[in-house]
This record gives C-alpha cells, structure tokens and sequence, in this order.
C-alpha cells in the first residue's frame, strides 16, 4: 500500500480528534459538554457549520442521555461518535456495558480528567480507570497525532470486532497542547481505509426484524459474556494488524507498547499518556551519568498486553510503576495492579514500586521523572507512596474571612401571611432590605456584569433567617470557592449538575429528623438549592422528583442562556437562534434549532405549591416573590423561583447594559414575570398594559449571540421565533385569566 498525501496542521488533540470525526463523516455524535472533552464537539459543529461534514450532532441533556443516544444510533447500524470526561464518564458509565454487551460499535474520546470531589476540572487517569471492566476496547494516545492517527483505526477496530472502542488521552495536556500533525489531505483516503459501513447489525431492516438487549438467564448470559471474551482476544490479533496497515498508509507506527532505550535497562520506569515524552527526557539524562534506565507506556488497556509487558520487564531488577490515579486501599493504581500481576503470572520477581503522581493536573517535569528512576536506587524504598504531597499542620486554627450571619441579623425585615389561599408579603421594599447582610460576600471572581452575584444576593434579600445553600456545578459555584477561600457567609455545600435537588432534599430530610430526635435545637434553616450554567437540563429530573415529594426547600434557577462555565455552548434555555460554542453560524447553520425550554411551566405541571420568575430590572418583585418562596417552602413543599441572568462574556454584550438586556426581555415577553401560586396563574407584570411591549427583534440585536437573526435572510426564523414567543405569552395571559389556571 503506497503512501497517501498529507498535510501539516499545527492543532490540539481535541481538534484532530474533531478533524478524524469530520474525515470520517459518522452518522451521528450524541455529546453533553465537559471540560476538557468539550472542545471536540466545539469544533465538529464548526464544520459542520461550513459544510464540511454531515454528521447529525445530538446536544443530550446530561452525559446519561448522550450515551443512550449514541446506543440507540448504533443499533441503527450506522456510525457513531462520543466525547466525554471525567463525572460525566461516570454518569453515563452504567450504558457502557450494554452497549458492548449487545456487541454495537462506536468510537468514544475520553479528554482525561480529575474525578470530583472536590471539584477539580484538571488531567489524571481516575475516570478512564472505571472503565477498565465495561468491556470495550481501549487505546491510549500520548500526543495529537496519536489522537487523529488512533481515531481513524478505532472505527475500523471496533466494526471488525463489533465491539465499542474508547480513546483515551490526557486532558489539557494531550486535548489542549497544540503540535505539528499531519492529516490525510482527501478525506477519501480515511474512508477508503476504514471502508463501507456494513450496517449489518441495524435494528431499522423491519423485514428481517430483530431483538436487541433480551433478558437472559444463565447459560445464555454466560455465553453472551464468553462471546465478548474471545472478540476481546481476538482484537490483540486484530489491532496490531490494523496499526500496521495504518502504517503503512501514513508512514506512522502505532504500537501497543512503547519503550525507549530499554534493552539493557536494569531500571524501568512506567507512565501512562503524555508523561512517556518527559520520562524520555529523565531516561536521555541518568543514562549520560551511566545509569542503565529506561522508560515505557502503552497505546492499549484492553485487551492488557500481559505478555509483551513481561516480555520487556524480564531483565530488569526494579520496575517502578507511577500512576496518574489511585485505587484507594490496594496500594497503587490500576496499573500498577495489573502489571504486578502481569509479571506474577510470568514468574518474574524484579523488585515493583508503585508510586502516585499528577493528581489534579499537577505538571510532571523531568525533575520527578530522575526523581522517580533515582527512587530505585534506593535500598529500601516504600513499596507504595504518593510523590508531590505537602504536609498539612494539624495545630492551624480554621479562621473565617467573614463573620458568620446569625438568625438575628438576618430576620425582622419581611413578614408573610395567608389569607383566601394567598400569600401576602410586608416590608421587602429595596430600601429595607438594603440592611441586610449579604450571604453572599464581595470578592468572588465572577465575570463582570455576570448575574449570578447580583440575582443570588436580590433572591437572598428576601429569605429571612437562617440559610444553607446547595450549588450546583456552574459559574456560580467555581468563582465562589476556590479554596481555601469562600464566598459565603452562611453553610453551603455544592454537588454536581444532575443531582444538586436530591442532595438538599436529604440534607434538609436529615435537619428535621435530628431535630425529632431532640439531637439539633428547635429553629428554622430555609434550604436553598442555586441552579444554572445548564443545571435545570441535567438536573431536571432530580428537580422534578424533588418538587413531586414535596420536600420542604427553595430550588432557585439563574438562568444565564447556556452551559457557561464550559465555554458556551447551547442549552435547552439557549434562544433559538442563538450563536454558541456548538450552534454556530455557517452556510449550512444559523445558530440553535430549537425554541428554549419553558422551565417555570414544566415545574408548575408536578404540582408544587409555588412557582414564579423575577428579573433585576424589577428587584422589588424579586425579593417578594424570594419571602413568598420562603413561607410556600416552610408551610407546603418544595418552590421554585427563576430568573434571567445576564452574562455579557458569552451574550456579545456589555457589563454596563445588562440591566436593560433583562429588561427588553420581559418587555417583549421572552421572559415574562408572573407566578403560580397554587395552581393559579397571575401576571407580575404586563408591557402591554403599561405600553412597554416591544418587537422581540430590539432584544435579540442587543446582543451579539443574536443580532444576526436581525438580517434579511433570517427574516422567516426571525417570524417563528416572534410567533412563538406571541403564543407563549398569549397562553400566559389566558391562564391568568382563568380562575383555576
């Protein structure tokens, strides 16, 4: 096989991990965004933006559904891509051995990321690692070249096993780091090299209709398992016999294990991903001071190539093992347990140390490269030990940044009471509640002109007493607790996007318990769940299970228009229309394709007691709507309270002029202010009774994301989204008409 014709491009790994995908041209991405893994669906909407490919991207609402979305396509037959890390790996872990249980391939990247908590959005091996018994294939690449090279020899693996397929590479350091990397210049070549899509295992051929996912019983779960073993050894046959006609067509080796300068090495040094090109450089130095080391990794986790690693470690006398994540209790991480064992069943006894490194993304040098190799020198070395620690002292007092709030300074400002099945709010005016204390203190790092401090401290303004507050992940709680510093003057705790409402609901479950108990002191704590960056997508259904129970807490959501803290790209509450980091605008796509999700109305369908939006351009709504919220939370279940919040960063807008972007929202009735209250619907405020309704087309030129929709050739999208936006509001003020609506 002759050479093909290349280019030179100087990209990440993310963008050749994208530009394979793109070559390929696979039927389908279901993807949710995560960092580091988001880029890759960045740029595949780009291009398909300009028309370079014509894969059908899926935006899922949480790594769950992105994962059955890429199952359900693949029974389909077709071609199928994914991209994720770290919790959202874990959160779709549950569909990765059904997919390769009803033997459906698919390729996935894994950007690798710290596993939270504590929150840490930084490169280590501790997600990948959980993948090790899903049964899929997985490959491992150390540089951008090896994530576009890996990626075109990943489809033709997994069709030719049917087996699903991860590659993996580090996160920041292999999906960010930019190089020198050639791509075939046709597009044609890799889909030449792949070959046709056979389809054969389609769910959509109705006049030979199949079952796929039966319930079985043993024997036949046991076949059915023993089947996926022999494909699993079949593909140490397979794989390198693909690397090798890949090499072939590129001129690039891939290999299943990678050493250097280890034929005579008495010392050898494993590193998994991007530490193997540092340790190259540790080796280069001790072998100048006539230290016989060397280094080495591999391209592959699964199938384990047990007998090429012993192979290489049979004359070595100390093997150290450095892992990028624990296994907690079993002294060393994932790879030092199966190459300990891989060696054992051998009969090898060179002297093994395990040593844990890069947690969190902590940079690896050439420095703790020789320090490690130097380690095996020693005489008596520990057997398991993590380098890079501090020491921590014991005896330093826990002093706050601020004084804590007590119940007294927060209460005796505003005072709800009942009557006809309404709630009537006293004091609240702006005026009043200007004494109060912030909960939420000056000095977080949020963007400026961001939202979130200003709606979380107007929300705050009307909850009297004692507060404790969940966040969710998001912008919200990044800029409000990097350690060891904290926003907050009142308890908060944080969880991750899908599950911020259950959390609460079990804290504040386990509140009135202790209290029946007579193990806390009578009293009151309002909990408030804070929601937002896309939380209410991923987070929905642990919302609505929370709202359905009842459970006696505030769940507030900042609705900023998308997934922020990753960068921006598109959520359910995104405008239609609207540019983002995965609805872009090209020749073959004007923005997002979809009307935003109404929130307040699918909360109000569960039944809970209140809900209602606010906006700062009306903060005297929005703080007695908050001491509403409070007493429904108190007296009858579960509120929810949503406002709009302004972020000029990814909005194409400035700081100074968010107040009047909110404003132009409600008033042409994107965002309008009402509440239902029981069941029953009123209008907080109606632009067209005070003669304020504008064109819906003077608040989306205020913004960059939007304005485009503002040019002619828009002018039939631009009509659908006013329609739509007239229909909502027209729905809105019907039911506030109507005695039980």
């Amino acid at each position: 096989m002759a050479q093909a014709e290349q280019k030179l491009l100087f990209e990440s790994g993310n963008e050749m991990a994208a530009y394979a995908a793109k070559q390929i041209n696979y039927h389908v991405m279901g993807y949710y965004p995560i960092t580091p893994s988001t880029q890759i669906a960045e740029y595949l909407d780009q291009m398909g933006a300009d028309g370079e490919h014509t894969v059908a991207l899926i935006p899922a609402e949480g790594e769950h559904s992105a994962a059955g979305i890429c199952y359900g396509a693949s029974a389909g037959g077709g071609r199928v891509f994914n991209a994720t890390s770290a919790n959202g790996l874990l959160y779709a872990l549950e569909q990765l051995p059904v997919q390769s249980g009803t033997r459906l391939p698919m390729v996935l990247n894994i950007a690798c990321r710290t596993v939270s908590g504590p929150l840490s959005i930084k490169g280590d091996h501790s997600d990948v690692m959980y993948t090790l018994n899903t049964g899929w294939v997985i490959l491992f690449a150390d540089s951008p070249q090896e994530v576009y090279d890996i990626n075109i020899c990943a489809l033709k693996i997994a069709e030719q096993l049917r087996l699903p397929v991860i590659l993996a590479f580090d996160g920041f350091f292999t999906s960010h780091q930019k190089c020198n990397s050639y791509v075939f210049a046709d597009d044609e070549t890799v889909r030449e090299f792949i070959g046709p899509c056979s389809g054969n295992y389609g769910i959509l051929d109705t006049e030979h209709p199949v079952t796929i996912g039966s319930y079985m019983n043993e024997p036949d779960l046991m076949n059915n398992k023993y089947q996926l073993h022999l494909a699993m050894e079949r593909a140490r046959t397979l794989i390198p016999d693909v690397f090798r006609e890949y090499e072939q067509l590129s001129g690039r080796s891939l290999e299943i294990l990678k050493s250097y300068r280890t034929e005579d090495a008495e010392v050898l040094l494993f590193v998994l991903g991007s530490a193997y090109r540092t340790a190259k450089s540790a080796v280069d130095r001790l072998r100048s001071s006539g230290k016989r080391v060397g280094v080495f990794t591999l391209g592959i986790l699964r199938p384990f190539p047990s007998e090429e690693i012993a192979h290489l470690c049979k004359n070595a006398h100390t093997v150290l093992i450095a892992d990028r994540q624990d296994s907690y209790g079993a002294g060393g991480g994932n790879m030092s347990l199966e190459i300990r064992a891989a060696l054992q069943q051998k009969g090898l006894t060179p002297r093994v140390l395990s040593r844990i490194y890069g947690l969190g993304g902590r940079d690896f040098y050439e420095k703790d490269a020789i320090s490690l190799l130097e380690t095996c020198y020693e005489e008596n070395p520990p057997v398991f030990d993590y380098i890079g620690v501090y020491p921590g002292d014991a005896e330093v007092a826990s002093n706050p940044y601020f004084k804590p709030i007590t119940e007294s300074d927060a209460s005796g400002i505003i005072s709800c009471s009942e009557e006809n099945g309404k709630v009537t709010v006293k004091g609240g005016n702006i005026r009043d509640t200007t004494a109060r204390p912030k909960r939420l203190a000056p000095g977080h790092s949020a963007c400026p002109g961001c939202g979130i401090p200003v709606n979380v401290n107007l929300l705050l303004r009307g909850i009297e007493g004692n507060v404790v507050l969940l966040f969710q992940t998001g912008c919200g709680m990044v800029v409000t607790t990097g350690y060891p510093k904290t926003a907050f003057r009142v308890p908060y705790v944080h969880n991750l996007f899908q599950n911020g409402a259950a959390t609460l609901a079990g804290l504040a479950k386990m509140y009135h318990q202790r209290q029946e108990r007579g193990e806390m002191p009578a009293g009151q704590i309002t909990f408030i769940m804070v929601s937002g960056d896309g939380g209410m997508d991923i987070g929905m259904g642990s919302a609505i299970g929370t709202a359905l129970r009842g459970d006696p807490l505030i769940l507030f959501e900042y609705d900023n228009g998308g997934y922020m803290n990753t960068g921006y790209q598109l959520s359910y509450s995104t405008p239609i229309g609207a540019k983002s980091a995965t609805s872009h605008i090209g020749s073959k796509q004007w923005g997002k394709t979809f009307f935003h999700k109404d929130m307040p109305h699918i909360m109000a369908a569960t039944g809970m007691p209140y809900v209602a939006t606010a906006a700062e351009s009306d903060p005297s709504d929005f703080i007695k709507k908050a001491a509403k919220a409070q007493y429904y939370a108190k007296n009858y279940g579960t509120a929810y309270i949503k406002c709009l919040s302004a972020c000029p960063l990814n909005w194409g807008d400035k700081p100074n002029t968010e107040r009047k972007v909110i404003s132009a929202a409600v008033d042409c009735c994107y965002f309008p202010l009402y509440e239902i209250e029981r069941g029953c619907t009123s209008l907080s405020y109606d632009p067209e009774q005070r003669g304020k309704k504008i064109p819906v087309e003077d608040w989306l030129k205020m913004m960059g994301r939007t304005k485009h929709l503002c040019e002619e050739k828009y002018d039939e999208i631009r009509d659908a989204i006013r329609q739509e936006i007239d229909l909502r509001w027209r729905r809105l003020k019907a039911q506030a008409n109507h005695p039980e609506l």
